[in-house]
């Protein structure tokens, strides 16, 4: 099946510039230990992580929760970060 293995590829490109973008912020958060970096970084690995698990796992209704549960947690701490790093901050910090 052509299908298939073109799927596969694209979902393994994916899951590259995904663990891409995570080492990318991971660098911005060496330099700076500005927490919405690690955040970031950590959300993009579960991105890939995500990307990794659809092609493992065939497409089935037990595994689509778990796949959908994963990318929820991603776009959740991507929230968390934002949210974070605009919340207000006392005087002076």
């Amino acid at each position: 099946m052509q299908t298939d293995t073109v799927i596969v590829f694209l979902q393994g490109a994916t899951a590259m510039g995904c663990v891409a973008l995570a080492a990318f912020f991971l660098r911005f958060w060496r330099r700076s230990h500005d927490r919405l970096f690690a955040i970031f970084a950590l959300a993009f690995a579960v991105f890939a992580l995500n990307r990794v698990l659809i092609v493992l796992l065939a497409s089935s209704a037990e595994t689509e929760l778990v796949i959908y549960a994963i990318r929820a947690l991603a776009f959740a701490l991507i929230l968390v970060g934002i949210l974070d790093k605009n919340r207000a901050r006392p005087p002076g910090s």
